[in-house]
Order: C-alpha cells, then sequence, then structure tokens
C-alpha cells in the first residue's frame, strides 16, 4: 500500500496548511511578504503612541503644545504608506494573474454542489465505455463505518465530519480542469492545501486549474452557508501517481459497463 499523508488542520493550528499546488505555495509567500509589513507597522505605530503617552503627559507638559498642522508630516504618512502598497501589489498581481491562468487541461473534473453532498464526474473517458460517463456521488460517511484496518487500501485513519464514502481521485504532475456548479442552492468548493476556493452557483458555471506535486489525501469543506447541513458535505482529494490513477479510472469503467 502506498504511503499517504493526510493534509488537515492540525489542533492550534495558527500557520497555514501545507501547499500541494503551485497556487498555494505563491499564497504562502505572499502571506509572508504580507507579514513582513505588518509587523513592521504595528511596532511602528505601538512605538508612536507610547512615546506620545510617555512624552507629552500631563506631569511632563504643563502647557499643551498649540499646533494645527506639519507639512513634512503630511508628506511622509502620504508617500511611505503608498511605496509600501506598491510593493504589496506587485507581487500580488502576479499571483492574481497566475491563479486566472488557464492551461490546455489533460483531466476534466466536474463538481456539482447539492444538499448536501457532491457530485463528481470524470467525462473525459465516456468515448471508453459506450458513452457513458464515469460519475459517482460523495456523502460523509458516520463514525460507525470507519474501517481502522490498516492492512485495507481504504479508508485506514479518517477524520470525524471530514470522511466521505467516495474519494475523488486525480493524478499529480498533471494539468486538471475543474468544472463546478450546484444543483440547487448556493455552495462551496474550497480545499485549504489547493489554495483554491470556488463558488457553486446554480445556473453558471465557475472553473479552476489544478496541478497537484505531490501525493497524499486532502480534506475541504464546503464554505457556503448552504442549510442546515452545511457542515457536513465534506470534500476528500486524493492525489496519486499517474499509473494508479490509470489504474483506478479502468476499475471504475469495468464496474460501470
Amino acid at each position: 500500500m502506498s504511503l499517504f499523508f493526510n493534509d488537515v488542520a492540525q489542533n492550534w493550528q495558527v500557520n497555514l496548511q501545507d501547499p500541494a499546488t503551485p497556487i498555494m505555495e505563491g499564497i504562502i509567500c505572499f502571506h509572508n511578504h504580507i507579514m513582513f509589513f505588518i509587523v513592521l507597522i504595528v511596532v511602528l505605530v505601538l512605538w508612536l503612541l507610547i512615546r506620545c503617552v510617555m512624552v507629552y503627559d500631563q506631569k511632563n507638559n504643563k502647557f499643551a503644545d498649540n499646533f494645527t498642522h506639519s507639512t513634512t508630516l503630511e508628506i511622509i504618512w502620504t508617500i511611505l504608506p503608498a511605496i509600501i502598497l506598491i510593493i504589496i501589489a506587485i507581487p500580488s498581481f502576479a499571483l492574481l494573474y497566475s491563479m486566472d491562468e488557464i492551461i490546455d487541461p489533460s483531466i476534466t473534473l466536474k463538481v456539482v454542489g447539492h444538499q448536501w453532498y457532491w457530485s463528481y464526474e470524470y467525462s473525459d473517458y465516456a468515448h471508453i465505455c459506450n458513452e457513458k460517463v464515469l460519475n459517482f456521488d460523495s456523502y460523509m460517511i458516520s463514525e460507525d463505518d470507519f474501517s481502522n484496518d490498516p492492512t485495507k487500501d481504504v479508508i485506514s485513519y479518517v477524520y470525524r465530519l471530514l470522511e466521505v464514502d467516495n474519494r475523488v481521485v486525480l493524478p499529480i504532475n498533471t494539468h486538471i480542469r475543474v468544472l463546478i456548479t450546484s444543483g440547487d442552492v448556493l455552495h462551496c468548493w474550497a480545499i485549504p492545501s489547493f489554495g483554491i476556493k470556488i463558488d457553486a452557483c446554480p445556473g453558471r458555471l465557475n472553473q479552476t486549474n489544478i496541478f497537484l506535486k505531490r501525493e497524499g489525501i486532502y480534506y475541504g469543506q464546503c464554505s457556503e452557508i448552504c442549510g442546515v447541513n452545511h457542515g457536513f458535505m465534506p470534500i476528500v482529494v486524493r492525489a496519486v501517481n499517474l499509473e494508479n490513477y490509470l489504474s483506478w479510472i479502468l476499475q471504475k469503467l469495468e464496474l460501470d459497463i
């Protein structure tokens, strides 16, 4: 059995989840880039507040200074924030462009949100099985269905409210197009390790691109309040190498024929 790592949030986690796509790597780098300026500004403002409180205390200054403005100060606190915003904006534009870039995909995955489960469709292989489309529904499984037998190549380690009966299987090092829509109300297909959060809107088809860099099991959830069971429609994606992916596809097609 192949070794898979479960990418899921941990208790008391304060940082972002490990990236599995170039997009998420860029998001983490941009987050660290912005944090530098945030820390710098917070320290500067705190120092300024503390100094004003101490220097301009009533005991040290019996008489208040009476002035209306300072031209030099106005120039400084106008130009300096503008420079900081430009430094932040340049990498953010590059990241936004890369997130919207669409490369000719090798695989197309269709995702449909329902109350309260997900449906998946692999339409690229319809010509193999007499025009029948490979599709399945993915429901959250209860704790009673958990399997703790490590010898089985199935769900060996599970997370409450995050595991599903049918996982999505995708290959690594492959450009994948994901088409997302909804069959009833607003949903949102979100996987933190992928850096993906795409709305599923009824009557509308949204699109995103995925390029998985490593094998593993990745967990996500619906991130749009869609009804009473909104918190019970998780997403699980299993990333495998191309050989295992083709074997999985052939197995699924044989079962459907």
